[in-house]
């Protein structure tokens, strides 16, 4: 009897395993693609694409669950960077991405070059991709600094919100036996970047007893940071924006908790002229320190400060942060113009690092101490497949629940995958499915690849402007100066005359400085009118002046305006070799244009 042949389908239905190591043509997959970019609850779609191939140090995983992270909501919307695009000019073809940064899942196939695993191998997948013949790498130093870097899930394609996910061979981590499929999907990426922040630099490697204030405390990130501390016997004190978020955080690990919103100082620095605005910020700062000192038990300051709000919070971070102690941050959620008060940074001897994901060796150490039972992966809430997009809308809204969210690929219900009990038993709060955060709380974030949304301010929508005009549309064309030993009251007068808010300071025919009105302000506070009229010019202007040109774009002006926060540029030209001053653009005639043209529509 001849033995017939049984074809391997071309495509599986979700939820139904290939047998071991069968690998068909297509399988099913939630994208986002160029023509639909916007909200997840539109941009991400399910569609069938073709199954991809793996190369010599890869690996091709059968998904059985996948993590939720903030970074596939930029995906979907297109915004900071349209990966797709991004990736097509490296050469890569698809006009697709599959996101998804965190999973778990079968080994189904491996390149010819791959030791680590094996086929049916049981895993979890970290994110952090390289290119091991790199350069960088081959010197030994952290693949983190090599420039073949990238994302899995967002800066490369085919993450793990499909049935099949192709990875680096460096990505494979065994699956803690006593946690499901969705348990172990859900807290890598956090759990790895919280990882490298308090383990991964040198000196400021947590140790017992060191106290850590960390920001965030009930997010995906924070949570992970609270049980690294304990596991590591430091002391975690957490910030959280609601009283009912204590308890939680305390089941954790923390010592104790502090509600930023019991405080209003948050934001930039105010500029170090403004001796009323910096009296009230330090004022607000050192509160926020009692109440630290309160949370605590004792008065000690953090010797690490775990950072992800940035613009809001860096101020207040580094001036907590103990003598000697290391604000690390990983994202900007609340914005990236984060100011410092550059005299308790270096008289006090502090470190402010930056910190991005983690490297194979400290993404497994994370992985060790999940493996141990020292972690909960703190999942909260678990979705069926088709609710990917349902996932993402509510994190682009900030309305998902505290902790870490998953989604079932090849899983066909919750609670599969446990194959042992956990080696110790952690204690901890459960979340209920449907909480999600009060509607006040909505936060656009723009954070780091970390996938941390935070809860902490409204992010401004990108405006669209007119790309065609140049600062000739748009410039003052006459420009009034003072010279530096002119008087305030003098600059004063030539602005009421004219009408304007700031006058240049010209010296031997260059533009050294402006004085503008808040400049006038400012030399008040403090003194009597008549004293602050009296002043020179040099003694209160601000040194320095920006310049752009006739023909410079009107969309670059601003941004360059925006990146310095500054309200006006001084528009040059040359001339025989020379600059010379021609005129001002000010965000003022920005205003006026804009509302010209509505008035006109």
């Amino acid at each position: 009897m001849t033995a017939t042949a049984t074809a391997t389908p071309d495509l599986y239905p979700l939820g139904e395993a290939p047998p071991l190591g069968v690998v068909p043509a297509r399988m099913h997959a939630c994208t986002a693609r160029a023509e639909r970019f916007g909200p997840p609850q539109d941009s991400l779609q399910r569609e069938v694409v073709a199954v991809p191939e793996i190369a010599d140090d890869e690996v091709l995983v059968y998904v059985m669950a996948a993590g939720i992270n903030y970074n596939n909501v930029w995906a979907g919307l297109g915004v900071p960077v349209d990966v797709i695009k991004a990736r097509n000019k490296k050469g890569e073809p698809e006009d697709f991405h599959i996101g998804g940064s965190d999973g778990s899942g079968i080994v189904y196939k491996v390149g010819r070059n791959v030791t680590n695993v094996k086929v049916g191998d049981e895993i979890v997948l970290h994110c952090g991709m390289w290119e091991v013949d790199c350069p960088t790498v081959q010197a030994g130093e952290d693949p983190m600094y090599s420039p073949s870097f990238r994302i899995w899930g967002y800066e490369s394609n085919f993450g793990s919100f499909a049935q099949f996910t192709r990875v680096k061979a460096i990505q494979c981590m065994p699956k803690p036996v006593h946690l499901t499929w969705e348990e172990a999907a859900a807290g890598t990426l956090v759990g790895a970047t919280a990882y490298r922040m308090l383990m991964g630099w040198g000196e400021h490697r947590i140790r017992e007893n060191d106290v850590v204030l960390v920001w965030g405390a009930a997010g995906g990130l924070g949570s992970m940071a609270i049980q690294i501390c304990r596991a590591m016997g430091a002391i975690p004190v957490a910030v959280i924006s609601d009283d009912d978020k204590i308890e939680y955080c305390k089941s954790l690990g923390a010592r104790g908790c502090i509600n930023r919103r019991d405080f209003d100082h948050w934001g930039m620095l105010p500029h170090w002229k403004d001796n009323v605005g910096y009296a009230t910020w330090m004022k607000g700062v050192r509160a926020f320190g009692a109440a630290f000192w309160e949370a605590l038990g004792e008065k000690r300051n953090p010797r690490v400060v775990f950072e992800h709000p940035g613009e809001t919070t860096i101020p207040t971070s580094v001036f907590v942060c103990d003598t000697g102690g290391m604000v690390v941050i990983c994202a900007g959620t609340t914005g990236y113009n984060a100011t410092v008060d550059l005299r308790y940074l270096w008289m006090r001897q502090k470190r402010l690092q930056g910190s991005h994901f983690a490297n194979a060796e400290q993404s497994n150490g994370f992985n060790d101490l999940v493996r141990e039972g020292k972690i909960d992966p703190c999942l909260s809430r678990t979705f069926a497949y088709d609710e990917i997009p349902t996932a993402h809308q509510l994190m682009y809204e900030n309305r998902h629940p505290h902790g870490n969210m998953a989604v079932l690929v090849g899983a066909t219900a919750t609670g599969m995958g446990r194959t042992a009990e956990a080696p110790s038993h952690l204690e901890v709060v459960g979340l209920s499915g449907d909480e999600v955060a009060p509607e006040a709380d909505r936060q656009r974030a723009m954070s780091s690849m970390a996938g941390d949304s935070a809860d902490e301010l409204d992010m401004p929508l990108p405006i669209e402007l007119d790309d065609t005009k140049t600062v000739a549309d748009l410039m003052a064309r006459v420009l009034v100066s003072v010279e530096p030993h002119d008087t305030l009251r003098e600059a004063a007068e030539l602005m009421i005359r004219h009408n304007i808010r700031a006058v240049t300071v010209m010296e031997r025919g260059q533009v050294i400085g402006i004085v503008s009105q808040t400049d006038l302000v400012l030399a008040r506070q403090g003194r009597s009118q008549q004293n602050a009229l009296k002043m020179s010019v040099r003694s209160t202007m601000t040194l320095g002046v920006v310049t752009c040109t006739p023909d410079t774009l009107l969309v670059d002006a601003i941004s360059r305006m925006t990146a310095r926060r500054i309200h006006r540029l001084v528009v040059v030209e040359e001339k025989d070799g020379r600059t010379y001053p021609v005129g001002m653009l000010s965000m003022t005639d920005v205003v006026r244009s804009m509302l010209s043209e509505v008035d006109e529509d």
